[in-house]
C-alpha cells in the first residue's frame, strides 16, 4: 500500500529535523511511487530506464531535500524533480515525450540556486562511497548531463559498460541511503 500525502509530508518534515528511520521509509515509499510514474511513461520496454531514473530521481531528493518547503505537498515537489528527471532522459536520448506529463495543477519547483554548501558536502559523500571511476562516470552523465557516448570514448568503455558502471554506482548509493551495505 502506498502512503498517502499526509504521511508522506510526516516523513519528509521528520526527516529534515533528523529522523533517519523517517527518510528511510520517505525513500523506500518514493521508490515505489516514483517506479509506477516512470514505468507508466516510458512503459515496460523500458523497465530499466525507469530503474535507472528512479535512482536519478532519488539522489535529486536527497541533494535537494533542503529546498522543500514545509508548507506545500511534498508529492507536488517529488513529481517536480521526477518530471525534470524525465525530460532530461527524453533529451539525452534524442526521444519527443508523446505522452502528457503535466499531471498537476501547481508544481513547486526546487531551486538549484538554494542548494546549501552543506547539500553538496553530502552529495560529495555518498559519492565518495563508489569507487572513483564510477564517481566520475555519475557525476559526468547523471549530474553534469553529458552523454554516454562522449563518456565511453573519453573513458576508453563501451557505452554499455558506461550504463552498467553507473546503475551499479546508483544502486550502492541506494542502498546506503535507505541504510543498507550499499553492495553490487
Amino acid at each position: 500500500m502506498v502512503p498517502g500525502e499526509a504521511e508522506l509530508h510526516g516523513w519528509m518534515v521528520a526527516a529534515l529535523a533528523g529522523d533517519a528511520a523517517a527518510y528511510r521509509r520517505l525513500l523506500e515509499a518514493s521508490t515505489r511511487l516514483l517506479r509506477r510514474y516512470f514505468l507508466k511513461r516510458l512503459g515496460p520496454a523500458r523497465a530499466a530506464d525507469a530503474d535507472d531514473l528512479v535512482q536519478e530521481t532519488l539522489l535529486a531528493i536527497h541533494s535537494r531535500r533542503a529546498t522543500y518547503e514545509p508548507d506545500r505537498p511534498f508529492t507536488v515537489w517529488l513529481h517536480a524533480i521526477a518530471r525534470y528527471r524525465l525530460i532530461d532522459h527524453f533529451r539525452r536520448s534524442g526521444r519527443r515525450p508523446t505522452v502528457p506529463i503535466d499531471d498537476v495543477d501547481e508544481a513547486a519547483f526546487a531551486s538549484d540556486s538554494d542548494e546549501s554548501a552543506a547539500t553538496n558536502l553530502d552529495l560529495d559523500r555518498l559519492l565518495a562511497t563508489v569507487p572513483p571511476e564510477t564517481r566520475k562516470m555519475i557525476r559526468q552523465v547523471k549530474i553534469e548531463g553529458q552523454a554516454i557516448a562522449d563518456v565511453a570514448a573519453e573513458t576508453g568503455r563501451t557505452p554499455t559498460a558506461v550504463k552498467v558502471g553507473i546503475h551499479r554506482g546508483l544502486r550502492r548509493i541506494t542502498a546506503r541511503l535507505r541504510g543498507g551495505e550499499g553492495g553490487s
